[in-house]
């Protein structure tokens, strides 16, 4: 099997799951350091749904921005951000566009983009999920989930991954994403 969607020519896989505290962000946090080791560089795209600030009242840099500044960069010897006047979203109830985002990424920064969240996105997805929590399963409806990482039994017609086995999701998602990819299998 060999994804084929991708974006800026790299391609994109989205972690998803019915609802919060399921363990999408556990799964991307234990995935990037092993895709690492295997010299995968990954960028992800984390969707929240409240309101967020990277910067907030009182600091220096808030003011800064507050007062007008179109572009805001922070610096430290160890990191630096970027804020733009330009990337604040409408105040509607719309969602953030995906293909905007990943537009705004780096390419030379990555071989893969992970997308958490989105779940409606038209992305290959692995759905993640636990029986134990009684909650439905997306992969029924949504022909764009490819796996399922489940800490339980699942029938579907879709590979069923051991949530816990990072190494064996790490194994899907390289042989998936990455199997014409440079040194990368």
């Amino acid at each position: 099997m060999t994804a084929n969607f991708s974006a800026l020519g790299i391609p994109v896989l989205g972690i998803c799951a019915t609802a919060s505290n399921v363990g999408k962000t556990t799964l991307v946090t234990r995935l990037i350091p092993v895709l690492a080791e295997r010299n995968i560089r990954v960028s992800v795209i984390k969707h929240a749904h409240h309101q967020f600030d990277i910067d907030y009242p009182g600091k220096d840099s808030f003011n800064i921005r507050e007062a007008g500044a179109v572009q805001t960069l922070i610096a430290s010897s160890k990191r630096w951000a970027l804020m733009t006047e330009m990337h604040r979203t409408p105040d509607t109830s719309d969602e953030a566009d995906l293909q905007s985002l990943i537009a705004e990424l780096n390419p030379h920064y990555a071989d893969l983009i992970l997308v958490e969240g989105f779940k409606q996105a038209a992305i290959p997805k692995i759905e993640v999920f636990r029986p134990s929590l009684a909650l439905p399963l997306l992969a029924t409806e949504d022909s764009h989930i490819i796996a399922i990482a489940s800490d339980g039994p699942v029938v579907a017609s879709i590979p069923i991954l051991d949530l816990n086995a990072t190494n064996t999701i790490a194994d899907f998602v390289q042989h998936t994403f990455l199997s014409n990819h440079p040194n990368k299998t």
